[in-house]
């Protein structure tokens, strides 16, 4: 083995966030869709906002900036922001200022 490629004390964790940056897309490339369900939620109405490609901070800021001009509850589940009511209209008006390109799903 040469000397110099040996690296004892490398630390993957850095590797890994290098490669989630170089495969994280740009805002407008991004299939976004907002969609409204009410099942399994005992009638309540949520908006579900779904393929956003962004990283765990990155989404909780959005998910605040959401909650504060939708002027209601919201959480993250596996990488998808729950918004509680009837909001995609101001949904989809607030992702389209912030550079997405987002879509209506469903009815």
């Amino acid at each position: 083995m040469p000397k110099g490629i040996w690296r004892e004390f490398e630390n993957p964790a850095q590797n890994s966030s290098a490669k989630k940056s170089l495969d994280i897309k740009s805002k407008v490339d991004q299939l976004v869709r907002v969609q409204r369900l009410r099942g399994g939620r005992g009638g309540k109405t949520v908006t579900i906002i779904t393929g956003l490609d962004l990283s765990d901070i990155e989404l909780r800021k959005l998910l605040k900036k959401l909650k504060t001009k939708c002027g209601t509850g919201g959480t993250l589940k596996a990488e998808n922001i729950e918004l509680q009511g009837d909001q995609v209209q101001s949904a989809i008006e607030f992702l389209k200022k912030d550079g997405f390109h987002p879509k209506q799903s469903g009815g």
